[in-house]
């Protein structure tokens, strides 16, 4: 099935494809410029520390449904082996066997493709079964470091987490942003609360990939116009799901990924987040999520940090 003519309107609205030249492979991680991480690092009042990562365990919030994509499995390969002789210092060493977007993690700009080409009219053929992405792989951005801010939707709307049916709009973004008192501007990194994870914690896997919350085929262009450096948030699939159009299957991603070239984050936690920042009333933030530079892939584990 072709994709529809609303999704090409709105991919060539958003399309970032030569901005930042033909050679370009990190999108709108251009944005993070020095002056931006100055002013973000000026946010830091207390010095208080969120984590933002889920833990990684075999029993993480994989279920099963996307093929391949398998919770992390750790054996150990050393267990206090005196590796010089005996008396010696002793080392223990462990081996990960898992996906790479399995816990709380980055999507890399190839990880979607839409209509035969990846972001900034690259041919999908340059992803392969033994090198992974030759372009715009995880590896290429090589530090992600911004002003962080909490769109808190559920908390905008008043509710503790948002219903399994809820497209998150750009009028939703758009109230969080005015609970948070603070505007997203160029380079920001957003983060999108829906409240969702909470399913995932108290136990129920299944229930917490589907139904889900997640954004609207609509946001896209909002973030484009903010300019926006990258967006987490946190759910499974990022976007709303099952979708908002029928039969149209993760437009958000190809809109982002693709044509925008707009890294995205799943699995986030942003509990604690929420709370600290309802606490102090302030919503933006120093946020490190350097990715694992894994070479030629199209994801990576991220344990992100907020300090406010």
């Amino acid at each position: 099935m072709s994709l529809p003519a609303e999704f090409h309107e709105i991919a060539k609205r958003v399309n970032n494809w030569g901005r930042w030249g033909a050679d370009d492979e990190i999108g709108t991680l251009n944005l993070i410029t020095d002056e931006v991480v100055r002013e973000a690092a000026a946010t830091v009042r207390t010095g208080r520390r969120v984590p933002l990562a889920l833990p990684l365990k075999q029993d993480g919030v994989q279920t099963g449904m996307i093929p391949g994509r398998v919770n992390p499995l750790h054996a150990m390969v050393q267990i206090n082996q005196e590796l010089f002789g005996p008396g010696t210092v002793a080392c223990s060493d462990d081996v990960v066997t898992m996906g790479l977007q399995a816990g709380t993690h980055w999507d890399a700009l190839a990880h979607a493709s839409h209509s035969g080409r990846l972001y900034n009219g690259r041919p999908t053929a340059t992803v392969t079964a033994h090198g992974g992405a030759e372009f715009s792989g995880i590896d290429k951005p090589r530090h992600v470091v911004s002003r962080g801010v909490l769109l808190d939707v559920a908390r905008a709307l008043h509710k503790d987490r948002l219903d399994g049916s809820h497209a998150v709009t750009p009028e939703d973004l758009e109230a969080a942003e005015e609970l948070a008192g603070t505007r997203v501007r160029a380079g920001d990194i957003v983060l999108v609360r829906t409240g969702q994870i909470q399913v995932y914690l108290a136990g129920n896997k299944e229930g917490y990939g589907y139904p889900s919350p997640g954004l609207s085929v609509r946001t896209p262009e909002w973030f484009h116009a903010r300019d926006v450096a990258a967006v987490a948030n946190d759910t499974l699939t990022f976007e709303i799901f099952p979708p908002e159009i029928e039969d149209l299957w993760l437009p958000v991603h190809a809109l982002d990924l693709v044509e925008m070239g707009m890294m995205q984050g799943q699995n986030w936690n942003l509990e604690e987040l929420s709370t600290a920042c309802g606490e102090t009333g302030r919503y933006a933030f120093l946020l490190s999520a350097m990715p694992e530079p894994f070479v030629g892939a199209t994801g990576t584990p991220v344990a992100p940090v907020a300090v406010l």
